[in-house]
């Protein structure tokens, strides 16, 4: 049903009868570069560094074969643009830090609060509902206040959600949580269709797919960055934690499954290194919040010209 709506409904006329080039060596290099980076990450020892270097050298071969293709993958004049460079800038570390947390507060929620997994997944459900509302609100706000107001304040309330993240701990309630995430749900809400209206608006009508594919890219690899290196650094601290207190790591497994009358034990001790851990995560979030927020004051003001030809132009204003 939906094929035969978009069949029956398009009307946008082919100006060309010329067949595209497709780039395929620019998208098996980002593929490749992409995946080898990722698993470096993840990994650990020498080879994760080979993999990583590779990864480095695949991407500058990248940029080499994407400036003399006749149509790139990921066109490089986009990235002169101060706007569309200042919006992928800050879908990454956005991504990074808000997508890097929600993986690890239904850890900490459960291991370091001691509640079931059931909790520790709705305690993140605010930040989807704060997200949804704050993209309808914000998407009407857009008009008033303009795409880089409506970005700054976003942004700011991103970073006071993870600064009040990095302030969670023991005594921490799980209501207290769920205002923070909520919070930076309500920041991406505000900040991310903004600056993703604001380039869509700006770019040529041929760019309007590459611009907003690299947008959502940019902040999916935030994310998956900030979860491979949140991770490690997770990793590392606990352990470090751990042989500090000369706990059994096997522990870490009974906060999550706890056994009969253990339970004292456990909060006695591995309780405090999964916390003191998790909190090293939750820092490293809000850096990168806090680096989002300064790229939004980068952001030009001009005003904001619709491209499309057959349509008489329309601006929107940067403030």
């Amino acid at each position: 049903m939906a094929a035969a709506l978009v069949a029956l409904a398009w009307r946008d006329l082919h100006h060309g009868h010329a067949r595209p080039a497709v780039d395929y060596a620019g998208a098996g290099l980002l593929t490749v570069s992409v995946v080898m980076l990722l698993l470096g990450l993840m990994t650990s020892g020498i080879f994760s560094w080979v993999l990583i270097l590779a990864a480095i050298v695949l991407f500058i071969l990248l940029l080499r074969v994407e400036r003399r293709a006749a149509d790139p993958i990921l066109p490089l004049p986009l990235f002169r643009d101060r706007l569309f460079a200042t919006a992928t800038a800050h879908g990454v570390l956005s991504g990074w830090a808000m997508f890097g947390s929600v993986s690890f507060i239904p850890l900490f929620v459960q291991a370091v609060l001691g509640t079931t997994a059931t909790e520790a997944g709705i305690t993140i459900t605010p930040m989807l509902l704060g997200w949804v509302t704050a993209s309808i609100v914000g998407t009407r706000l857009l008009l008033i206040i303009g795409y880089r107001k409506l970005a700054i304040i976003g942004t700011a309330c991103l970073a006071a959600g993870a600064f009040l993240m990095m302030q969670a701990g023991l005594e921490t309630s799980r209501l207290s949580l769920m205002v923070f995430v909520a919070l930076m749900g309500i920041g991406m809400g505000l900040s991310i269709p903004g600056f993703l209206i604001a380039v869509q608006t700006s770019v040529q009508r041929r760019q309007l797919g590459t611009a907003t594919s690299t947008l959502q890219f940019s902040r999916s690899m935030g994310g998956t960055l900030g979860v491979s290196v949140m991770g490690a650094a997770l990793s590392a601290r606990l352990a470090a934690s751990l042989a500090a207190a000369r706990l059994d790591p096997g522990l870490v497994r009974q906060l999550l499954d706890p056994l009969p009358g253990s339970e004292v034990v456990i909060a006695e001790g591995a309780r405090i290194a999964m916390a003191d851990a998790i909190h090293a995560v939750f820092v490293i979030a809000f850096f990168a919040a806090a680096l989002a927020l300064v790229t939004v004051f980068f952001t030009p003001h001009k005003e904001l010209t619709e491209q499309l030809p057959e349509r008489d132009p329309s601006t929107v204003s940067a403030d």
